[in-house]
C-alpha cells in the first residue's frame, strides 16, 4: 500500500485568514470570493476556487452566522419521501435553491413532531422554511404562527387554507371541475369517489370542485356520488384501490365512473374490474391524479391530472426569493396552479 508524501501534500487550510495566507490576498477579497460578492476579477475568484478545490477549504457557517450574516440555509419539512410527485417537488425544489446559493436540510414530517422539526430549523438558524404536502392542519397552523412571531420567511407548498400562511398550490378544485366535466360530456351521471371521501377536510377542495360540476349539470353530490372509504382501511396504494373497487363491484348498479386520489389507487381499482370481467372504458371509466410514469403503462393508459410540478416549484421560487430579499409581506400570499387533465384510453362514453 502506498500513502500521499506528505511533503507534497497540500497545507491543512481551517479559516479564511489561512486561506488569503495561502493565495497571497487580502483576507477581505477572499471573503468577498466565497460569499459571492460582485465586482472581482474573474482570474481572482478562479485562484481563489483553484486553492479550496486543492486544499478542500470549507469555510464556516458557524463563524459566518457570529459575525450576523445569515446562513445561507432552507428548511425544508416534508409530508413523506413516499410518493413520486412528492419527491420530484423536493428535488427541484432543492435543485432552484442550489442555485440561487441555498442549501437545504430536510424533514420528515410525523404527526406531533411539528414543532421538534421547526425548533432544529431554528437552531440551526434558516433564513426560510418550507412544507411540502398535506399535514395536521392544526399542527402546521401553529408552526406557522411560531414562524411569525420569529419573522422567518416561510412557505406551504400544496396544504391549502392555512390562515396567516404563504402558500402555492395547484388548483384541485378547478382540476375535479374539468375531470367531472370530461366524465360528463361522455354522459356518465353515476361516480365512485375512490380515496375522496364526502366529508374529510384534506379532501373539501376536490368535494367542491365535483359538486361544482355535478350542480351545472343539475344533479346532487349525495345523489350522484358514492364512496366507500370508511368501509376499507384507509391507504393511498394499490391494495386500497383494489378493495375499495371490490365494494362497488357489490351493489347491484356500480357507478359507470369513477374518481380516484392518486394513479395508484385508480390502477388497484382497474385491475380489479379487469378481474372481474369487465372493460375499460367500455364497462367503466376510471380516473387518476398526478400523472406519473406508470399511467402510460396501463392497458389502457390512465386519464389523469397532470400536478404541474415546474410551474409550481417556479411560482413557490419566486415567493420564497421575494420574501428572502424583501422581508415578509403585510398579507399572506396565494398562488394556485391550473391543473391539466391528461385524457387517455381509461375513459369512454357511458355504458348503457
Amino acid at each position: 500500500m502506498s500513502f500521499p508524501d506528505s511533503k507534497n501534500a497540500p497545507p491543512r487550510i481551517t479559516s479564511t485568514a489561512e486561506l488569503a495566507r495561502h493565495v497571497g490576498l487580502a483576507r477581505t477579497t477572499v471573503s468577498r470570493v466565497l460569499n459571492r460578492q460582485p465586482g472581482l476579477k474573474p482570474s481572482t475568484i478562479e485562484r481563489v476556487q483553484k486553492a479550496i478545490a486543492e486544499t478542500g477549504f470549507t469555510p464556516n457557517a458557524f463563524a459566518t452566522l457570529l459575525k450576523g450574516k445569515g446562513t445561507s440555509s432552507v428548511g425544508i419539512c416534508m409530508e413523506n419521501l413516499l410518493t413520486p410527485p412528492l419527491l420530484r417537488k423536493l428535488a427541484t425544489l432543492q435543485r432552484q435553491l442550489r442555485g440561487q446559493g441555498y442549501t437545504s436540510l430536510i424533514e420528515v414530517y410525523a404527526p406531533g413532531e411539528s414543532r421538534t422539526i421547526l425548533r432544529h430549523f431554528l437552531s440551526m438558524r434558516v433564513e426560510a422554511v418550507v412544507f411540502i404536502g398535506h399535514f395536521d392542519a392544526g399542527e402546521l397552523e401553529a408552526r406557522i404562527r411560531e414562524l411569525l412571531r420569529h419573522r422567518v420567511v416561510h412557505l406551504v407548498i400544496d396544504h391549502h387554507g392555512i390562515p396567516h400562511a404563504n402558500t402555492v398550490t395547484l388548483d384541485r378544485a378547478q382540476a375535479m371541475r374539468k375531470m367531472m366535466d370530461h366524465l360528463l360530456a361522455l354522459g356518465h351521471r353515476s361516480f365512485g369517489l375512490l380515496g375522496i371521501p364526502l366529508d374529510h377536510p384534506s379532501h373539501l377542495e376536490r368535494i367542491h370542485g365535483i359538486r361544482a360540476a355535478l350542480a351545472a349539470q343539475g344533479l346532487d353530490l349525495q345523489a350522484s356520488a358514492r364512496s366507500f372509504d370508511a368501509q376499507c382501511v384507509r391507504a393511498q396504494d394499490f391494495e386500497f384501490g383494489h378493495a375499495l373497487a371490490r365494494q362497488f363491484l357489490a351493489l347491484k348498479q356500480p357507478p359507470t365512473a369513477y374518481v380516484a386520489l392518486n394513479d395508484e389507487i385508480a390502477i388497484g381499482a382497474m385491475r380489479a374490474f379487469q378481474e372481474d370481467g369487465l372493460a375499460i372504458p367500455r364497462d367503466v371509466s376510471v380516473t387518476g391524479f398526478n400523472n406519473q410514469d406508470i399511467c402510460t403503462m396501463m392497458a389502457p393508459p390512465l386519464t389523469t391530472v397532470d400536478q404541474q410540478i415546474e410551474p409550481t416549484i417556479k411560482a413557490a421560487m419566486q415567493v420564497l426569493m421575494s420574501h428572502l430579499r424583501n422581508g415578509l409581506p403585510s398579507r399572506p400570499i396565494l398562488r394556485t396552479i391550473p391543473p391539466e387533465v391528461i385524457i387517455r384510453q381509461s375513459t369512454g362514453r357511458a355504458a348503457r
